[in-house]
């Protein structure tokens, strides 16, 4: 899927540095301990973006989060997108009533080489019979490559969670593409996940645990013929794991696997670390190239979280 290393992670480390300043002395965020981002069930977001399926805010007042962290592997939906090389990053969302509007910084390490990637989004979040909807969009830019055209692309997304009980949620969702990574390839995404909170009587003041798990499955057309012409390789993917949160601080451990062999793994992402010795397919993979970038792997993630 990408085209094309050891990027240039400044912009990203820079964008974490900022968040932590402001997490450790800025008034224009109050220190709220009731942030959803430990107990959200991620369907296959990038980065430190804002959780997706928050619920929509009460009050009309203009409200800001911010948060920061750093993670063992940076995963998206059962790839590296790191290289299997520890990120930073960092988000900042402004909400006003169902709206919002957001911007998250990463680091990556990708075959184009980007300095960092870039992700806008946009949308309404709205409530309607229990369920909370999240109808949103995303650009995602890679500043920087060293292959022209790169890999910028945008993203439209639709997802609903609804709480079966005070402590199980459930959430669903699909994504679709027009134009994954510019390949000429469209993209859909449809995903499943299952939540539990372990009940806040049973655990010490401003302690949160919460074990999550989804499923996602990927599909894609044809890429553009100057990239072979042919579909990139579907793809089921699913994590697990539990979360812990004390106050703005959160620690997630998880584990994360997909069904592509290393030949469609090398296929959907180009890793140039790829290496031969797999099985040849004349038209997707001639050279039999290997990648480990979409096998099992388990990450840790540590981030601070303000609203």
């Amino acid at each position: 899927m990408a085209r094309g290393g050891n990027p240039n992670t400044g912009l990203a480390v820079a964008a974490a540095v900022l968040a932590l300043v402001m997490i450790a002395g800025a008034p224009a965020f109050g220190q709220n301990s009731a942030d959803t981002s430990g107990r959200a069930i991620n369907l296959g977001s990038r980065g430190w973006s804002a959780p997706e399926g928050a619920p929509q805010r009460e009050t009309s007042q203009f409200e800001l989060s911010a948060r920061a962290g750093f993670a063992t592997d940076y995963m998206y939906r059962g790839t590296t997108l790191s290289d299997r090389k520890p990120a930073v990053g960092a988000a900042f969302e402004a909400t006003f009533s169902r709206f919002y509007a957001g911007v998250s910084v990463a680091s990556v390490k990708l075959p184009t080489q980007p300095a960092a990637e870039v992700a806008i989004s946009a949308g309404v979040r709205e409530k309607i019979a229990d369920i909370n909807f999240d109808l949103g969009a995303t650009y995602f830019a890679y500043p920087k490559e060293i292959t022209s055209p790169g890999i910028d692309y945008w993203e439209a997304l639709i997802r609903a969670d609804k709480n079966i009980t005070e402590s199980i949620r459930v959430a669903g969702g699909f994504a679709y593409s027009p134009d994954v990574s510019n390949t000429g390839a469209w993209s859909w995404y449809a995903a499943a996940g299952v939540g539990y909170d372990v009940p806040t009587v049973k655990l010490p003041k401003d302690i949160g645990i919460a074990f999550s798990a989804a499923v996602g499955y990927s599909w894609f057309g044809n890429q553009s013929p100057e990239l072979g012409g042919f579909p990139l390789p579907a793809y089921l993917n699913w994590h697990a794991g539990v979360t812990f949160s004390y106050k703005v601080f959160n620690l997630d451990l998880r584990y994360y696997d997909t069904n592509l062999s290393q030949e469609n793994c090398f296929v959907l992402t180009g890793d140039p670390n790829a290496l031969p010795g797999g099985v040849i397919n004349p038209i997707t993979n001639p050279d039999g190239l290997r990648s480990h970038w979409c096998g099992a792997t388990f990450v840790a993630k540590a981030w601070f979280a303000l609203n």
